[in-house]
C-alpha cells in the first residue's frame, strides 16, 4: 500500500509559508498534534493581514500634532492609574526593546532543530504565520481607531520630533509587547504540547512571560506606552499566542474553533475571524 509522504515547512516572517514535501517512503506517518485546513485557516491569517493594512490605513491617515497642540496639553489630562508615566523619554530604553522585538520573531524557529517537532513543523509554522498575523491586525486596527497620546508627548525633555512624531498618538495599545507575547506565549504552548513530561516546561512558559514583561517595562521606561498599554497588549498576545495553537488541537476538533468572518464597514468590507463551537 503506497504512502505519501507528509510535508515539511518554513515560514517566513510576515506570515508566507513555504513548504518542501521529503520524508521516507516506508515511515509511518504520525497522527498531527494540530488540525489546520489551507483554505480555512489560510483564510483566517488572510483576515488577519486584512486587519493589518486596515489599520495601517488608518494610522496613516490620522491628523500629525502639531506645536499648538503641545502648548495645551499637559499630565493631568491622564487618568490617575497612568499619570506617573507621562513625561517618561528614552532612547536607549526604545532601542533595547525594539532589540528584545526583533530577537522574539526567531525563537519558533528553535522547533526545526526539534525531533518531536519535525513532524509536525508544517502545522507549527502554519499557525505561527496565523498567530502573527492576527496579533498584527488587532493591534494595527486597535491603534488605527483611537487616539491616544503617548506618554513621551507630555516630555518637555524630550527632542520635539518626538513628541511630533506622526504616530505619536498610537499609545493604545502597546504593539511590541503585544507581538512578543504572541511569539513567546506560542512558542512556550507549542513546547508544552510537544513535550507533556519534560521537566523544562516551567522554565520555558517562565521566559515566554518574562521576555514580552521585559519589552513592555522598556516601552514604559521610553514614554511610548502607558501601564495600562502594556497589560492590555501583553493580554492580548498572550492570548492570540496559547489559543492559536489550543484551538487547532486535534482534541479540539470538534470543539471551539476559528472560522474566518467578515463584516461591511462604511466604505469597506473588513474581514477577520471568529470563533464556533462545533457538536
Amino acid at each position: 500500500m503506497s504512502r505519501f509522504c507528509r510535508p515539511y515547512g518554513l515560514v517566513l516572517l510576515v506570515g508566507v509559508l513555504f513548504q518542501v514535501g521529503i520524508c521516507p517512503s516506508k515511515a509511518q506517518t504520525p497522527q498531527r498534534l494540530y488540525h489546520t485546513d489551507l483554505l480555512r485557516d489560510g483564510l483566517i491569517t488572510a483576515g488577519g493581514i486584512t486587519m493589518a493594512v486596515t489599520g495601517s490605513t488608518l494610522l496613516t491617515n490620522k491628523r500629525q500634532l502639531t506645536e499648538a497642540d503641545l502648548q495645551s496639553i499637559h499630565k493631568d489630562q491622564v487618568n490617575k492609574f497612568d499619570r506617573w508615566a507621562a513625561g517618561n523619554y528614552s532612547k536607549k530604553a526604545k532601542d533595547a526593546s525594539d532589540v528584545f522585538f526583533y530577537t522574539s520573531y526567531g525563537l519558533p524557529l528553535l522547533f526545526l532543530a526539534d525531533k518531536a517537532a519535525t513532524p509536525h513543523v508544517k502545522d507549527i509554522y502554519f499557525l505561527y504565520a496565523q498567530t502573527v498575523s492576527l496579533a498584527g491586525g488587532v493591534y494595527a486596527l486597535t491603534a488605527g481607531l483611537t487616539n491616544r497620546k503617548r506618554p513621551n508627548v507630555y516630555a518637555t525633555h524630550a527632542p520635539l520630533e518626538e513628541r511630533l512624531h506622526k504616530y505619536a498618538e498610537n499609545s493604545f495599545f502597546a504593539g511590541h509587547t503585544a507581538a512578543t507575547a504572541s511569539v513567546t506565549f506560542f512558542t512556550a504552548k507549542v513546547f508544552h504540547d510537544l513535550h507533556p513530561d519534560s521537566p523544562w516546561r516551567p522554565v520555558v512558559w517562565g521566559a515566554a512571560a518574562a521576555f514580552p514583561a521585559t519589552v513592555g517595562y522598556l516601552r514604559l521606561r521610553a514614554g511610548k506606552h502607558f501601564l495600562s498599554d502594556n497589560i492590555v497588549g501583553y493580554a492580548v498576545g498572550a492570548s492570540i499566542g496559547i489559543l492559536v495553537p489550543e484551538l487547532h488541537k486535534r482534541s479540539n476538533e470538534l470543539g471551539w474553533r476559528m472560522v474566518p468572518a467578515a463584516e461591511p464597514l462604511p466604505g469597506a468590507f473588513l474581514q477577520g475571524v471568529a470563533l464556533t463551537k462545533r457538536f
